[in-house]
C-alpha cells in the first residue's frame, strides 16, 4: 500500500521562475567546486550526500491531489492541478479500461481544477466515481466547465461518472477500503477521509483549522493510530492564530501536537503555501522536525512535506 502525492500545494499553483532554476545551479556548482568526478555514480552520490533537497529537487508546484495505490482500481482524493500528471501517468500504463473513485474534501477551486484536463475522463470504457457530502456535487463540475469559463462541456468526457452522497457518521466500502468522513472547520465546510484496509489507517485532513479553545477530542480520535496523517499545515503558528484566523487553515505545530497526542506514526504535512519556495519548505520541516523532538523526545513520529511525487510505503 503506498500514498503517492500528486499535488501537494494549497489555494493555488505554484510556478517556478527561471532565475529560480538558475539558483539551484548556482548552488549546486558552487557545492561541487573542490571536488572532482570521475562518473556519472560519483556525481549522483555527490547529489545525493551533498546537496539538500531544495537544490536537487523541489516540492512542486501541484495542488491537492492524492493517490492511496493498493489494487486494480484508483482511490484518489481531490482533484486539483495534481490530477492532470496523474491521468498522463496512467496514460502510459498502456493499460485499460480503467476506474477511479474519487474522495472529494471539498470544492474551493484548487481542489477541483484540475479535473477539465484529466485525460482518462474524455475515454470512453473509463468509470470515474466521486464521492462527498453535498447533493450538488455534478452541478459544479458541470458549472466549472461552461462557458465563459472553459471551452469544452463537462458533457463532453465520454468516460461514464457517478456521484455519490455520503452520510456522516456511517462507513463506506470504496475501492475495498472501509471510509468514513469528518466535518472539518473551514470557509463553506471541508471534510477528512479515514481510510482502513487490512489493519492499516490513513487519514486525509487538509483545509481544516484548529483553534486553540476548540474541543480536538473528534479529530484525534479520527485521527487515532493512523499510519499517516495528511495534515493542513499551510500556515505558521503565528498567522494561523493572529493573521489568517478563520482563513480554514492550520500549521506544523498544531500537526505535531495532534499526531502525538493520537499515536499517529506518520505526519505528512500537506496544503503547502504557495508562495513558499523550496528552501522555506526545507526550513519549516527541519523546525518542524526540530519541534517534534521537543514536545515528546521519546515520541518516534516521522514527519514529511509532501512533494510532487513523494511516495510513503504504509
Amino acid at each position: 500500500m503506498k500514498v503517492i502525492i500528486w499535488g501537494g500545494r494549497g489555494s493555488l499553483p505554484a510556478s517556478m521562475r527561471a532565475e529560480t532554476v538558475r539558483y539551484k545551479i548556482y548552488r549546486a556548482i558552487e557545492a561541487a567546486e573542490k571536488y572532482k568526478f570521475k562518473s556519472k555514480s560519483e556525481i549522483e552520490q555527490f547529489i545525493d550526500t551533498h546537496l539538500p533537497f531544495s537544490v536537487w529537487g523541489s516540492y512542486g508546484g501541484n495542488t491537492s491531489c492524492v493517490e492511496i495505490r493498493d489494487g486494480k482500481e484508483y482511490l484518489l482524493c481531490d482533484c486539483g492541478t495534481g490530477l492532470r500528471d496523474f491521468g498522463n501517468h496512467v496514460l502510459w500504463s498502456g493499460k485499460g479500461p480503467h476506474r477511479f473513485h474519487i474522495l472529494m474534501s471539498h470544492f474551493h477551486w484548487d481542489h477541483i481544477h484540475g479535473f477539465p484536463f484529466f485525460v482518462p475522463a474524455f475515454i470512453k470504457g473509463n468509470r470515474i466515481d466521486f464521492y462527498g457530502f453535498r447533493d450538488d456535487m455534478e452541478q459544479i463540475f458541470v458549472n466549472q466547465q461552461n462557458p465563459p469559463c472553459f471551452p469544452v462541456p463537462f458533457s463532453y468526457m465520454q468516460a461514464e461518472k457517478a456521484f455519490h452522497q455520503l452520510e456522516l457518521g456511517k462507513a463506506y466500502e470504496i475501492a475495498g477500503f472501509q471510509v468514513q468522513g469528518m466535518e472539518q472547520n473551514h470557509p463553506q465546510k471541508s471534510f477528512g477521509y479515514r481510510l482502513e484496509k487490512d489493519g492499516k489507517v490513513i487519514v486525509y485532513s487538509t483545509d481544516s483549522e484548529h483553534k486553540d479553545d476548540a474541543d480536538v477530542e473528534p479529530y484525534l480520535n479520527f485521527f487515532r493510530n493512523a499510519d499517516v496523517l495528511i495534515f493542513d499545515t499551510q500556515y505558521s503558528l503565528v498567522d494561523a492564530i493572529y493573521v489568517k484566523q478563520d482563513w480554514g487553515h492550520s500549521s506544523n505545530i498544531i500537526g505535531v501536537e495532534m499526531a502525538i497526542r493520537a499515536g499517529v506514526k506518520h505526519l505528512c504535512m500537506y496544503h503547502c503555501e504557495p508562495t513558499h519556495g523550496d528552501e522555506m519548505l526545507d526550513k519549516i520541516l527541519r523546525d518542524t522536525l526540530k519541534y517534534a523532538s521537543i514536545y515528546d523526545a521519546s515520541y518516534p513520529l516521522d514527519i514529511s512535506m509532501a512533494y510532487d511525487g513523494l511516495e510513503i510505503e504504509v
